[in-house]
C-alpha cells in the first residue's frame, strides 16, 4: 500500500469537494455481521439512529460548516459497493472460515444504497437522524461519525499553512511510534485497530494501521475497517454490537421478554454464525445483571468483550464467573476496548498476563490522538465522545444501560423501566473522554 503525504494533502483538501467516504466497505466488520443476520432474520424491522454528542462543550454546528455536512452525507448516499468489494466479500476466509456472507446476502447487498436522512441544528449541535428499515439505518452508523469527525478536524487545520501541518503530522507520528516502542515490550500482546469511527481522517487511520503492521509484526492481528483489511492484506476484525440487544429489548413485550432479550440476540447469533464468532458484549443492560441471568451455555462460548466497566475490575469480574462453572479462564479471551490507550493497555496486559488470554482493540486514541501536537498549541484536534445509536425500533424507544451511566442512552423513564428490571448493581459514573 503506497502511503500519502497526508500534511500535503490536508492542505490541499478544501479546494473543492474531496469526498471522506468512498467505499461502503469503510465500515466496522461488525456493521457486515450484523447487518447480514438482520437481513436474514429481521428484515421487516424499521430502526431509527440517531448522533449523540457526549462532549457537550464542542458545539459541532459552529464547528463544521452545515453545507459541507450535507455535501458529505449526500454522497455518501450515491456509493455503493463495488464489483470487486463483494468478489472479495464472497472469496475472503474470516477467522478461518470460508464463504462468511451468503450469495443472496451478497447480491442484496450489490443494489443497497444508503437511505435519507434528517438534519437540523439546535443549540449549536447537529440533530442527524436515520430513519427506515434496519437493513439501511444501520449502516450510517459509521460513516456518519467518520464523516463528523474527519470534518471536525479539517475545520481544525483549514488555515494552517504546509509547514505548520508538516510539524503537526510529524509530531503526531513520533507520538504513536512512541507507543508502538512500548508495545514492543509486551512479548504476549495481541492487538487490532478498532479506531474506524472516531478516527483524525481515513488517511491518518491507514497511517497508523500501517505503523502498527511494521511495528508489532505478528502481534497486530488486524483491523475492524474492512476497506483497510482488504488493502493491507489484514484481518477484518470483530463480531457484535449493543445494537442486537438494544433492538431486541425494544421489540419485547412484557418485563419478562426483556429480561431475555440479551440471551436470545446471543442465540440467535450462535445458530446463523453455526458456533462462529463466539464473543459475548455483557454491557448493554449491566454486565452484573448480565452475568447473574446467563443461560449455562454462554460459559463454553470463546470470551467476552468487557466495554463499559473499568477494565481490571470487569475481566475479574468475568473471571470470577468462569471459575464458579468450573471454566477454566485460561482457555477463555478477554477483549479489551473502550477507551484504551498505551497506559491502560499496559495496565491491563500487566494484570491478566498468564491467567487468560487477552486481545485489545485500539480505537481513538489509536487514530486520533494529536493531544500536544499542535504547532499552535489548540486543542482544537483533541477527540470528542461522539456516538450514533439506534434510539427506537418499530416505533419503540431503545434503551443503553451501560456499566457507565454516563454513557446511557435513552429516554428518562424507559431507563427507570428498564434499571427495574435488569437492576443497577455495580454501575459507576466516570468522565467519559472518547
Amino acid at each position: 500500500m503506497t502511503l500519502t503525504d497526508i500534511a500535503t494533502r490536508t492542505y490541499d483538501h478544501g479546494f473543492r469537494l474531496d469526498p471522506i467516504v468512498r467505499s461502503l466497505l469503510d465500515t466496522d466488520f461488525y456493521k457486515l455481521l450484523m447487518l447480514q443476520l438482520i437481513h436474514r432474520l429481521h428484515p421487516d424491522v424499521q430502526a431509527t439512529f440517531a448522533l449523540i454528542n457526549r462532549t457537550k462543550s464542542v458545539r459541532l454546528a459552529d464547528v463544521i460548516d452545515e453545507g459541507e455536512l450535507r455535501a458529505q452525507l449526500d454522497h455518501a448516499r450515491t456509493v455503493r459497493f463495488t464489483k470487486k468489494e463483494l468478489i472479495w466479500l464472497a472469496g475472503n476466509s474470516f477467522y478461518g472460515k470460508q464463504q462468511m456472507f451468503s450469495p443472496k446476502f451478497l447480491a442484496w447487498l450489490a443494489e443497497m444504497r444508503l437511505p435519507e436522512y434528517d438534519l437540523r441544528k439546535v443549540d449549536g449541535q447537529y440533530e442527524l437522524r436515520f430513519e427506515g428499515p434496519w437493513t439501511h439505518t444501520t449502516l450510517w452508523e459509521i460513516p456518519a461519525l467518520t464523516i463528523i469527525n474527519e470534518l471536525k478536524s479539517r475545520a481544525a487545520l483549514r488555515d494552517r499553512g504546509r509547514f505548520a501541518l508538516d510539524v503537526l503530522y510529524a509530531r503526531a507520528k513520533a507520538k504513536l511510534w512512541g507507543k508502538v516502542e512500548r508495545l514492543q515490550a509486551l512479548p504476549d500482546l495481541v492487538l487490532s485497530d478498532f479506531g474506524t469511527r472516531r478516527r483524525h481522517g481515513f488517511l491518518w487511520q491507514r497511517w497508523c494501521v500501517e505503523a502498527l503492521k511494521e511495528g508489532l509484526g505478528e502481534r497486530f492481528i488486524g483491523t475492524s475497517n474492512v476497506l483497510l483489511a482488504m488493502d493491507a492484506d489484514l484481518e477484518a476484525i470483530g463480531t457484535n454490537a449493543h445494537e442486537l440487544p438494544m433492538v431486541a429489548a425494544a421489540l419485547a413485550d412484557s418485563d419478562e421478554a426483556l429480561a431475555a432479550a440479551p440471551y436470545q440476540v446471543l442465540e440467535e447469533w450462535r445458530q446463523h454464525y453455526n458456533g462462529n464468532l463466539l464473543i459475548a458484549l455483557p454491557d448493554a443492560f449491566g454486565t452484573t445483571a448480565f452475568l447473574r441471568d446467563a443461560p449455562a451455555w454462554l460459559a463454553d462460548w470463546t470470551g467476552f468483550r468487557p466495554d463499559s466497566a473499568p477494565p481490571i475490575e470487569g475481566g475479574e469480574q468475568i473471571i470470577r464467573w468462569w471459575q464458579e462453572r468450573g471454566v477454566d479462564p485460561r482457555s477463555k479471551l478477554l477483549i479489551f476496548s473502550d477507551g484504551m490507550d498505551i497506559d491502560t493497555i499496559e495496565t491491563v496486559y500487566r494484570h491478566f498476563h498468564g491467567r487468560v488470554r487477552m486481545s485489545f482493540g485500539w480505537g481513538t486514541n489509536l487514530t486520533n490522538d494529536f493531544r500536544g501536537c499542535d504547532p499552535g498549541g489548540s486543542d482544537a484536534l483533541d477527540p470528542i465522545s461522539l456516538v450514533c445509536k439506534v434510539i427506537s425500533a418499530n416505533g419503540r424507544p431503545a434503551v443503553k444501560l451501560s456499566d457507565n451511566p454516563a454513557k446511557a442512552t435513552g429516554a428518562p423513564d424507559e431507563i427507570a423501566r428498564y434499571l427495574r428490571v435488569f437492576g443497577s448493581a455495580d454501575r459507576v459514573a466516570s468522565a467519559v473522554t472518547v
